[in-house]
């Protein structure tokens, strides 16, 4: 089983450490490591279901580097443990041109949200999204959750509070939920982006920017026939 990979030069790994550093931040777990055909693909959760009564949406993040064509592996791994293995860049360390190797994580198996993977085909390029309709989106939903989740309360209360804003349709984007743009929002994905491409595949959909990509696969009760 391949144990590493290598990016293509010290910015690289800057940028996937800033990457997963903004994850972190979303969901303190697990990224899932795709690597084939040359290129690494990284995905983290922004929301997904945490049981048979949660009807929230499945709101992933995805960045992609380029790495060796001949790596193949697919590995869910610690977000902080794949932190701590990628070098230092910044003020004071030369940078690197040459290839930077990574040293994967021992896997974790127990995420749930790992085990649903988006289609690489068929998708469907739809009227593209003004960033700013996003940004809005998104921090009425951060303000609106820490107006109404006080400091002491119970989980259970959280996590409807956090459906309920999360899970409300976007205004001019009815088929997406703000969920979708929090993810956005939150993984820098909207810096200096005007306007989000947006597709579709069956229950997914997918908003792009210059800086990654939204997936997000809504609960099949939610789909108009």
């Amino acid at each position: 089983m391949t144990n590493s990979f290598a990016l293509a030069d010290s910015l690289a790994v800057s940028d996937l450490r800033v990457y997963l550093s903004r994850a972190a931040r979303v969901e303190d777990g697990s990224v899932r490591l795709i690597a084939g055909s040359g290129v690494l693909a990284v995905y983290s959760a922004i929301f997904y279901p945490r049981g048979l009564l949660d009807r929230s949406d499945t709101v992933l993040g995805l960045r992609t580097w380029a790495i060796d064509i001949g790596i193949n592996f697919d590995s869910v791994v610690p977000i902080r443990s794949l932190l701590e293995r990628l070098p230092e860049v910044g003020p004071g360390i030369e940078i690197s041109d040459s290839p930077v190797t990574v040293r994967l994580p021992h896997p974790v198996s127990t995420v749930t949200w790992s085990g649903i993977s988006p289609p690489r085909g068929g998708w469907v390029k739809l009227e593209p999204i003004a960033a700013t309709v996003l940004e809005q989106a998104a921090q009425a939903g951060i303000a609106e959750v820490a107006q109404t989740v006080p400091e002491a309360v119970g989980e259970q209360i959280v996590t409807r509070v956090r459906q309920e804003v999360w899970g409300r349709p976007i205004a001019g984007a009815e088929y997406l939920g703000a969920g979708s743009a929090f993810g956005a929002l939150s993984l820098g994905f909207l810096i200096q982006a005007n306007s989000v491409a947006v597709f579709q595949s069956g229950p997914w959909t997918r908003l792009t920017t210059a800086r990654g990509h939204i997936l997000v696969r809504r609960q099949p009760w939610t789909l108009k026939a």
